[in-house]
């Protein structure tokens, strides 16, 4: 073999091996694409089985049949390029060790630190949770007589459950015992608020109650009375006494249970 020959085979090889080069790097590009592009699909809910998207299955199955995930997804509407919208529900609800009454407590700007939640989702999530809140309240606002501090719990629970923060409200009855009006005296910090003798009395006499209930959040989940809880009580039972306005009760109230001054004789 001449060696122009042996020039030309060799040159021949490398040409070669270099199309082979670039082949083996077009078909792993297109085989990336590929893959990439079936994540991409199976991360859009849209092309699940319609019994399985969230929508679809509260139309064919009813409400009851999703899953909070479900619910929360069809609230955000959407995820994001690596993470279906039920996958970043599963994400909320792990933030709050799947616990709804904790999820509630969060305000937008706690839920935009989870991932694949902004501003507008996060609002749409505080917003339905707002709205369930307020069904309950409105249920509690139907005459409701009071016969016992369970009656009393549950009666201002819309108004305190989930509070980040104490407040002081009282409850005014008529004679029966039927609710007249519930009003918000005042709201302080984790510590405690501040609750003025005058003021709640003039609401009672304005609103010409009969007797008065007195409830106070610990959000701390701690339902012993301080020391300050103690003392207020016993002012306002004396003044009560003298302006034929009777405390019935005190209760302090946590999300799980409650303390009531009456049930343990302290008025």
């Amino acid at each position: 073999m001449t060696l122009f020959h042996e020039l030309f085979l060799a040159q021949t090889d490398s040409l070669s091996n270099l199309l082979s080069n670039k082949i083996c790097t077009a078909v792993k590009e297109e085989a990336t694409s590929a893959l990439l592009a079936y994540d991409t699909a199976n991360l859009n809910i849209k092309t699940w089985a319609e019994e399985d998207r969230p929508r679809e299955k509260l139309l064919l199955k009813g409400k009851s049949a999703l899953s909070d995930a479900e619910l929360i997804a069809i609230l955000i509407g959407s995820g994001t390029p690596k993470l279906t919208a039920v996958d970043v529900a599963k994400l909320i609800l792990a933030a709050v060790g799947n616990d709804l009454n904790e999820l509630a407590k969060l305000t937008v700007k706690d839920l935009t630190k989870i991932k694949g939640i902004g501003e507008a989702k996060a609002i749409s999530i505080v917003s339905a949770l707002e709205l369930g809140r307020r069904r309950k309240e409105t249920t509690a606002a139907a005459k409701t007589r009071i016969t016992c501090s369970t009656d009393i719990y549950n009666y201002i629970k819309p108004q305190l459950l989930d509070l980040p923060h104490e407040e002081f409200w009282v409850i005014l009855l008529n004679r029966a015992n039927v609710v007249m009006k519930k009003e918000s005296i005042s709201s302080g910090g984790v510590a405690g608020t501040v609750a003025d003798p005058k003021m709640i009395f003039k609401k009672a006499i304005e609103q010409l109650a009969s007797s008065i209930i007195l409830v106070h959040n610990h959000p701390s989940g701690n339902t012993k009375p301080s020391a300050a809880d103690i003392a207020l009580t016993k002012k306002m039972k004396e003044a009560g006494q003298f302006l034929d306005l009777p405390i019935l009760d005190h209760i302090i109230f946590t999300d799980s249970d409650y303390y009531s001054f009456a049930d343990e004789g302290m008025l």
